[in-house]
């Protein structure tokens, strides 16, 4: 039997009560000002020569405020004394089974000694004195039971004690934590009042230095704009004599520029030698990407263009040989980015004769068209918007709006959640400005999607229809595709 002594009561006490500082006084009547320091022991804080912050001050309390929700955890000492408390009523509930147990063991041997007295008095001989024998083991055994009944009462008595005051202890550890919770719940309403003073604090100067700067910028405003005002008095005339300059200016370099163009023709006729011939046609429009080049007769000689054939071609600026831009057989024109620097020519055929018309110079391309074009290449899609006009060659009465996506890997066409097209790029797909169609010619395009299906859409401006056609060759030629009109040779 394993005897409890003193040493195992004053471990158990040791273990289920740690240390707790007396000297703790929580205030509750403003906001702590003090940390914990070593041994739990309360050091004070002496304030700053400095005036801190109002940022720093919030966070040194809610510092302080986390060091006393960890000094105020008193958990785990009431779940000590639980357990201790638990421990001593098992150590009890042992006893109790130790000590029916040694109450049969009475029983039984009072039973054996009894047998073995009306044993005795039968037998005799040698078989009398190994009945004596038994009748003293039997004794001897009761004797020791009588002693380890002594030891087991007094460990009874000792887990007893133990038990109570581990009850006591128990009772004394709720206490505790409901005190300190009562301190802790104030000192937290302390805290929250604090910092709800110290948000309302923040807010109103944050409040303040917007109405002041605020008022400080209409202030400089007004300012400047008298500024300003006492400027425009000291000096109107100037700021008026540079506005018309400008806009004579302007008006000059528009006479010049035309001016210029009738030169150019003038000069390209008269290399040709043929100053004797009458000039029945000419090509009005700007020779850039972005317009459209219309022939007009300039004599009342000149057939009816309704009556000739026209062609437009393409060459480069040395007289190389020209080439045919199939479909281009109207009266109107518009260049798109495969016809940059290069000179156009119109023939009108007559009954009789062919009338050579060219451009004074070669197509321009428009600025900031290429930078436009980079930025859109690095997207991996780019919608458009667009009006279909044709489809295979017949007119679409509700030109409703659709999207054309220009992809990595393919062109689609689509209107709200329905696709009229989806190609991927291949060797039988065509696109290019449209050749002919009016003043609309500069935002169109032709597009063949496939053998059989063929579009024609408007795009919202000349930029995003010359950007399209530039997009699209550009990805095409990444997949090894030369993407270009009808009959076009690709240089």
């Amino acid at each position: 039997m394993t005897r409890l002594g003193r040493g195992f009561s004053y471990t158990m006490q040791k273990d289920a009560v740690s240390p707790v500082s007396a000297d703790v006084i929580f205030a509750s009547s403003r906001f702590p000002k003090y940390k914990i320091g070593a041994n739990n022991q309360i050091v004070e804080v002496k304030q700053d020569s400095n005036m801190l912050s109002t940022k720093e001050m919030v966070e040194r309390e809610t510092t302080l405020l986390l060091e006393q929700q960890q000094r105020l955890s008193v958990r785990d000492l009431a779940n000590k004394f639980e357990k201790g408390l638990a421990a001593a009523a098992k150590l009890s509930d042992e006893a109790r089974l130790k000590e029916a147990a040694s109450l049969e063991k009475h029983v039984i041997l009072k039973k054996l000694r009894d047998a073995l007295e009306a044993l005795r008095g039968r037998v005799a001989g040698n078989n009398k004195d190994d009945v004596k024998d038994a009748i003293a083991i039997v004794e001897a055994l009761a004797f020791q039971l009588t002693q380890r009944e002594g030891e087991l009462i007094q460990e009874k008595t000792e887990v007893k004690k133990l038990a109570t005051f581990l009850k006591q202890a128990s009772e004394d550890a709720k206490k505790l934590v409901d005190e300190e919770r009562a301190f802790a719940r104030t000192e937290i309403e302390n805290a929250r009042a604090a910092v709800q003073r110290v948000e309302e604090a923040l807010q109103e100067h944050e409040r303040m230095s917007k109405a002041s700067g605020k008022q400080d910028l209409d202030e400089l405003m007004k300012e400047v704009q008298e500024a300003r005002r006492i400027k425009m008095l000291h000096q109107p005339s100037r700021v008026m004599d540079m506005e018309h300059e400008l806009h004579a200016l302007r008006t000059q370099l528009a006479e010049k520029l035309k001016h210029s163009l009738q030169l150019q023709k003038e000069l390209a006729i008269s290399k040709k030698g043929d100053k004797n011939i009458p000039h029945l046609y000419e090509i009005d429009g700007a020779a850039a990407l972005g317009s459209y080049l219309r022939i007009y007769p300039c004599s009342d000689s000149a057939p009816d263009l309704s009556g000739c054939t026209i062609q437009w071609y393409r060459s480069t600026s040395e007289g190389e040989k020209k080439e045919l831009i199939s479909g281009a057989t109207k009266y109107v024109y518009a260049p798109e980015p495969f016809d940059v620097g290069r000179i156009l020519q119109a023939d009108i055929s007559t009954d009789d004769r062919t009338i050579t018309l060219t451009t004074s110079a070669p197509i321009d391309p428009a600025a900031g068209l290429g930078n436009y074009v980079e930025a859109l290449v690095r997207r991996h899609d780019t919608e458009f918007n667009v009006v279909l006009i044709q489809m295979n060659g017949e007119d679409q009465p509700s030109q409703s709006i659709h999207v054309l996506h220009i992809g990595k890997m393919r062109i689609k066409l689509r209107k709200g959640k329905t696709t009229m097209a989806k190609e991927y790029y291949s060797n039988s797909m065509q696109l290019c400005g449209i050749r002919g169609g009016g003043n609309a010619a500069a935002q169109s395009i032709y597009w063949q999607a496939k053998i059989g299906l063929s579009f024609i859409l408007a795009f919202e401006s000349e930029r995003e229809r010359n950007a399209a056609i530039m997009l699209a060759r550009r990805f095409a030629f990444d997949c090894n595709i030369m993407l270009a009109g009808p009959d076009d040779r690709s240089a």
